[in-house]
C-alpha cells in the first residue's frame, strides 16, 4: 500500500470518528452551522454588496474581508513562533511544499505532485524523498522561487544557533539539496517510512534565501523587517504589521493561481475573548471570520441561532493538556530557571516524582470537565494522540475515572504528608505549590479553577495565572510569560498534530543525544519538548517507529509512544478538542481543516453571489 493510500484510510477513519462524535451531539449536523439568515451590520471594513460582484469572483474582485483572532499576532516568521495564530497568519504569506487537506491527505503547494513510491519521488529504501517545484512561481517581489530557497529553508531553521521552534520537522534530515532549480532531494539519516514531514503544511513553509540571508543564528531574532514583512509565495502580502494588535495584507500580483485571491485586502485584527469574537461574527455581522472559538456551549449555541452566520467544527488530534515541567521555575535559579541540564541539578524539586505527577492526573474528573466546559466540542481523553483513530491508545482509559481518595494514598505512601495541618503536603522541607499557568480565556480559567480544586482535595496548593493570549503563544525573547520559557510549574494549552500520520508530532517529546529537542537557555527555548523530559528509551523507540514501513505496525508503536509519554505522566491529557472557528454567511469556499492552517485554502475564499 503507498504512503498515500495508508494517509487516505487513516482519514478515512479519521473522518468515521468525526461524523460520529459530532451527528451524536449535534443531531446528525456535521457542522453545526446555523440556518442561512440575513448580516444585520454590514462588516467593517464594508464588503460590496452581492449585486455588485462580477458573475464569477477573480483575483481582488470580492473587496475586503475582516477577521478576528482574539490571540493577536505577535509575528510572522512562523519558525520563530510557538503561536497557532501566527502560524495562521503567516500562512496567507508564505507556502511549504504541500498542504495537507481537511482529511489529513498531503495535497501540492509549491510541490508539482505529491512525491510517493510509485512515482518515483521517494526511494525504495526509503531514505530520501525527492520534490519536482511547480514551474514560473515567482515570490511577491517578482523574483523566481527556486530549489535554493528550499534548501535554505532547511539551513536557516536547523543551524544551531537559529532559535528555531519547529525544528523537529527537519528531524533525521542529514541534508537538502537543488539537484537543479525545480528539483530539490532530501536525505535522511535512516529509512523513514512517513517521510512527509520537512516542508510539510504551515509549520515548515519555505522562506526566501534573499531575504533571510543574514538572518541566520544568531542574527534571527534581530531582523525585525523580515519577521514582520516576510516576502512570500502565498496568495497575500503584508500591508501593515502592528504586534500583538492588527496585521493588513493585500492580494500578492504574482500568485500564480491566475483568479485569485479573491479578496483584494484582509484585515487580522486582535485582542478581545472568545465570546466576544462569536458574537462579533454570529450575532452582529461585524466581522467575516473569527478564529478558535473556545467558548461554552451554552454561550454559543444561542448566538448562532440568530441566523447571521455559521459555526464551523471539525476534529483533528487537537488536545487540551497540562504540561508538567521537570526543571525548576524557581527565580531564585536566575540564568539557570527552568533550564534543563543533563545532570539534573535543575531538575524540578517535587513534579520529577512520577507519585505526584501520577496524583495530579487522578485527582481530575476529565469527564465533568468535558460536560460543563465543551458540550458537543470536546471529549475526555488520557491520550496525547487522540486522533486519528487508527492510532489511539485504549491502555490508559482508567484516567477517565477520577480517583481523589486514590491520590491521598499514592501521596500518603511516597512520604508527602500535612504535617502542620495547613493543608499543603510536604517532604523534606519542600511543599506541593504549584504555579499554574494558561491563558487568558474564560473556559480555561473555568478549567483552572475546577482543577485548583480538586488538586486542593489532596493536599496541593495551587497558584493560578492567566496570561495575554498574544504574550502566552507570543514569540517575545525577552517576555518571562511565553509557554516555551515555562517560567511555571505547569502550564495548559492545546496542541495537535498537522497530520493523520503523528511522527513529526511524537518527535516532539524527543530529547536528543545533548537535550537538543529540549526547549532550554542555549535555544532560546525554542525547541519543541517544552516539559524538558529526557528519556533515551522514548528516543530509541521513536528511531524504530520512524524506520517502520507496515501501516498496522507503524500504528502500534504510535501507540506505545503515546503510552510512554502518557504512563510517565510528561503532560496530563484533559480534554479531546474540536476546532471550532465561525464566519458569517456570505462567505463561501471555507473547507474547516484541522490538520493544517485554517487559512490553507484561503485564495479560494470569496462572498456569496
Amino acid at each position: 500500500m503507498s504512503h498515500l493510500r495508508r494517509l487516505r484510510l487513516y482519514s478515512f477513519l479519521a473522518i468515521l470518528v468525526v461524523l460520529a462524535m459530532v451527528v451524536g451531539a449535534c443531531g446528525g449536523a456535521v457542522a453545526p452551522a446555523a440556518s442561512t439568515g440575513t448580516t444585520e451590520t454590514a462588516a467593517e471594513p464594508a464588503a460590496p454588496a452581492a449585486g455588485d460582484l462580477p458573475a464569477t469572483p477573480g483575483r481582488a474582485t470580492d473587496g475586503a474581508l475582516s477577521m478576528l483572532y482574539w490571540q493577536a499576532v505577535s509575528i510572522l516568521n512562523p519558525y520563530l513562533s510557538t503561536g497557532t495564530k501566527d502560524f495562521h497568519a503567516a500562512s496567507l504569506i508564505v507556502e511549504p511544499l504541500m498542504w495537507n487537506d481537511p482529511d489529513g491527505v498531503p495535497v501540492p503547494a509549491l510541490a508539482a505532485e505529491v512525491p510517493t513510491l510509485e512515482n518515483g519521488g521517494i526511494a525504495e529504501d526509503l531514505t530520501t524523498i525527492t520534490y519536482k517545484l511547480k514551474e514560473g512561481v515567482l515570490w511577491s517581489d517578482s523574483t523566481p522561487f527556486t530549489a535554493d530557497d528550499v534548501v535554505f529553508t532547511w539551513e536557516y531553521c536547523t543551524n544551531p544557533e537559529t532559535p528555531c521552534a519547529t525544528v523537529s520537522n527537519f528531524e533525521g534530515v542529514t541534508s537538502v539539496e537543488a539537484v537543479d532549480p525545480l528539483t530539490v532531494k532530501i536525505t535522511f539519516d535512516a529509512p523513514k517510512a512517513f517521510p512527509y514531514g520537512p516542508f510539510n503544511g504551515m509549520l515548515s513553509p519555505i522562506i526566501q534565501k534573499a531575504q533571510f540571508a543574514d538572518c541566520v543564528g544568531v542574527k534571527a531574532q534581530e531582523c525585525s523587517e523580515a519577521n514582520t514583512g516576510p516576502i512570500g509565495t502565498g496568495p497575500y502580502m503584508v500591508n501593515e504589521f502592528r504586534a500583538n494588535d492588527i496585521v493588513t495584507f493585500t492580494a500578492n500580483p504574482n500568485f500564480r493561481i491566475a483568479d485569485q485571491p479573491h479578496f483584494a485586502e484582509i484585515s487580522m485584527k486582535g485582542g478581545g475573548d472568545a465570546a466576544a469574537a462569536a458574537r462579533a461574527v454570529l450575532e452582529t455581522g461585524e466581522v467575516d471570520w473569527a478564529w478558535n472559538l473556545q467558548v461554552e456551549p451554552d454561550v454559543i449555541n444561542p448566538m448562532a441561532e440568530k441566523g447571521i452566520g455559521t459555526v464551523y467544527a471539525s476534529r483533528g488530534g487537537l488536545v487540551e493538556r497540562i504540561l508538567i515541567n521537570f526543571t525548576n521555575p524557581d527565580p531564585a535559579l536566575g540564568e539557570d530557571r527552568s533550564n534543563w541540564k543533563a545532570d539534573g541539578s535543575t531538575a524540578h524539586p517535587f513534579l520529577s516524582d512520577i507519585n505526584v505527577r501520577k496524583a495530579l492526573s487522578m485527582a481530575i474528573d476529565r469527564k465533568v470537565m468535558a460536560e460543563q466546559l465543551y458540550g458537543f466540542a470536546g471529549d475526555p481523553t488520557c491520550n496525547i494522540v487522540s486522533g486519528p483513530p487508527a492510532v489511539v491508545s485504549t491502555a490508559n482509559d482508567d484516567c477517565l475515572t477520577q480517583d481523589v481518595e486514590g491520590a491521598k494514598a499514592l501521596l500518603e505512601e511516597s512520604g508527602w504528608v500535612d504535617g502542620n495541618g495547613d493543608g499543603v503536603r510536604e517532604k523534606d522541607g519542600v511543599e506541593l505549590r504549584i504555579l499554574y499557568a494558561t491563558s487568558t480565556n474564560a473556559v480555561r480559567q473555568k478549567a483552572q479553577a475546577l482543577v485548583q480544586q480538586w488538586w486542593q482535595e489532596i493536599g496541593v496548593a495551587t497558584e493560578l495565572k492567566n496570561v495575554d493570549a498574544g504574550v502566552f503563544f507570543g514569540a517575545d525573547p525577552a517576555s518571562p510569560d511565553t509557554l516555551n520559557k515555562f517560567f511555571f510549574d505547569v502550564q495548559m494549552f492545546a496542541n495537535n498534530p498537522d497530520t493523520t500520520d503523528p511522527q513529526t508530532y511524537l518527535a516532539g517529546w524527543l530529547c536528543g543525544p545533548d537535550g537538543e529537542n529540549i526547549a532550554m537557555a542555549s535555544n532560546g527555548f525554542n525547541a519543541q519538548n517544552y516539559e524538558r523530559w529526557c528519556s533515551p528509551e522514548y528516543d530509541a523507540l521513536f528511531a524504530t517507529y520512524a524506520g517502520t514501513k507496515e501501516p498496522e505496525a507503524r500504528a502500534e508503536l504510535a501507540k506505545q509512544l503515546n503510552d510512554m509519554v502518557a504512563q510517565n505522566y510528561v503532560n496530563l491529557p484533559l480534554i479531546f478538542r474540536g476546532d471550532v472557528s465561525a464566519g458569517v454567511n456570505s462567505l463561501t469556499g471555507v473547507r474547516m481543516n484541522s490538520w493544517d492552517s485554517q487559512l490553507w485554502n484561503i485564495g479560494e475564499w470569496s462572498r456569496a453571489r
